[in-house]
């Protein structure tokens, strides 16, 4: 489980660095749920990103060091070209839609279809809803999000970067994942080494290029 620590020691040795990109229609509050989580801020007059921006925050896990390296983009359609290098190592995706338009909501398959096409298959994803302080003005329903993600295969958590509600456990929820994934790898590259076959990531540190194995759907948690 991780520990949600401070927000990087700069002479932290690392061991971990995961690259997560933040996925979802303008103005969802992408860039304010990166913020609330990497600096712990919220900004109620934000500007739209342009381009692609990314943030790091480093925590421990299982008494090691992972850098997580956050990447948001603009969901404008204009700042497409930056697809392929914007998802390319990703080994964690947080694709963002706001309770409270029914639209963004309505992307989400459309977004998830992009991610697929351009990221590791066995890219960890969580659906997050975000803005549930916006509880009067709710277009989504939460059963609705949980069912998609169900089908999907993804994990599911509403959010609010203003009042700061689940964007730490929805970060947590994709590190750990990932730190799973690549803790059984390291496990059977250890053994096979233990086999005369030196393939081992043990005691190096690695920038993880994506997981190498499915994730078991029944690891899939759902929660509103």
């Amino acid at each position: 489980m991780a520990s949600g620590g401070g927000y990087g020691d700069p002479n932290q040795k690392i061991d971990y660095v995961f690259k997560v990109v933040l996925i979802g229609d303008s103005a969802v509050g992408k860039s304010q749920i990166l913020a609330r989580f990497a600096r712990n801020e919220f900004s109620l007059d934000s500007k739209a990103t342009i381009g692609v921006e990314f943030q790091t925050r480093t925590l421990v896990i299982e008494h090691k060091s992972v850098k997580a390296q956050i990447w948001d983009t603009a969901g404008q359609e204009r700042y497409r070209a930056v697809t392929s290098a914007y998802y390319r190592g990703a080994v964690g995706a947080m694709l963002v839609y706001d309770i409270s338009k029914r639209q963004t909501f309505d992307h989400i398959p459309r977004w998830l279809e992009e991610l697929r096409g351009h990221a590791d298959k066995n890219i960890v994803i969580i659906l997050i809803g975000n803005k549930s302080d916006l509880e009067n003005q709710r277009a989504v329903s939460t059963e609705d999000a949980k069912e998609f993600a169900q089908k999907e295969g993804l994990f599911f958590l509403e959010t609010s970067a203003l009042e700061a509600t689940n964007v730490e456990a929805a970060f947590l929820t994709v590190l750990n994942e990932i730190f799973n994934i690549v803790n059984k790898k390291n496990l059977v590259a250890t053994e096979n080494e233990g086999n005369n076959n030196p393939a081992t990531l043990a005691g190096k540190k690695i920038v993880v290029p994506g997981p190498a194995q499915e994730i078991p759907a029944k690891n899939m948690c759902c929660r509103s």
